[in-house]
């Protein structure tokens, strides 16, 4: 199936919209019940497999049957979202609002539902659909697939050792009873004080790359950059940074001997 028209394409770029709606409302309902803004953290990678999932189904419908393509999209997104999920979720459960979201809604003033929409659910869903783009276009690009979705897979697979890898050497060196307020410079934090971030950005222009076979997949090329730039400047290593320079002797230090984003050899002296 190839659509040439981009019919089928925009009726998936619209049904996406509106997955987006109805997932981010029940997960905003959720949050306001809890009164806990961190249920944004475990909503966030499940909202792009919800997209995946609803843009293969209207994909292959329009197509008449199964696809091969949307299916290595639906695969990526969904291993890399479950196994995101599931690590945050065990790393909040049981665990106080985060400082970073205590912060946001002490410092505005509002009612926590009118934060909870305004600073979190809002722009996180906008962001969600921005960078979701390429799913929703690449899986309609059936008979359009070509190397580049190969190097796509490559990539995806480069960023998803780095996060997964980054995670859980992060969660054994906090476990250790001698660490407690020491900076992790060790394994892949050596190399990249966000390998986390840095493999998530890989991910999604792996998952651009595999899209981006045919035109309408290239152009949405926003997405790995609006994640990057999301990751390294707004909601990622920006708060992160500000908060570890606050609570963790040493960490200015870290930061002038280590790369912060693309790994590198740490620098001496």
């Amino acid at each position: 199936m190839i659509d040439n028209d981009g019919t089928q394409t925009l009726l998936t770029l619209g049904i996406g919209l509106v997955a987006v709606v109805v997932f981010m409302g029940v997960c905003l309902a959720l949050a306001i019940r809890a009164e806990k803004l961190t249920v944004v953290d475990t909503a966030w990678p499940l909202g792009f497999v919800t997209i995946a999932v609803v843009s293969v189904f209207v994909a292959d419908r329009g197509a008449g049957g199964y696809a091969w393509p949307s299916g290595l999209l639906l695969l990526l997104t969904t291993v890399w979202g479950v196994r995101l999920a599931v690590h945050l979720h065990l790393r909040n459960r049981g665990k106080p609002e985060d400082p970073r979201y205590q912060q946001m809604a002490d410092a505005d003033g509002r009612s926590f539902a009118q934060v909870a929409v305004r600073r979190v659910f809002l722009p996180q869903g906008i962001a969600m659909y921005l960078v979701a783009t390429p799913i929703m276009v690449g899986v309609n690009n059936e008979g359009h697939y070509t190397w580049l979705a190969w190097v796509g897979v490559l990539v995806w697979l480069v960023g998803f050792v780095f996060e997964s890898v980054g995670d859980w050497q992060l969660k054994e060196f906090k476990k250790r009873p001698d660490t407690d307020g020491k900076i992790m410079d060790q394994g892949l934090w050596r190399y990249t004080r966000h390998p986390n971030y840095f493999g998530d950005a890989c991910v999604w222009t792996g998952i651009w790359l595999v899209a981006a076979s045919s035109l309408p997949g290239l152009l949405t090329v926003v997405s790995p950059v609006a994640m990057t730039i999301f990751l390294t400047k707004v909601t990622g290593a920006s708060l992160n940074e500000k908060g570890m320079r606050e609570s963790k002797p040493g960490y200015d230090d870290y930061v002038r001997r280590t790369s912060g984003f693309i790994p590198l050899p740490p620098k001496t002296g």
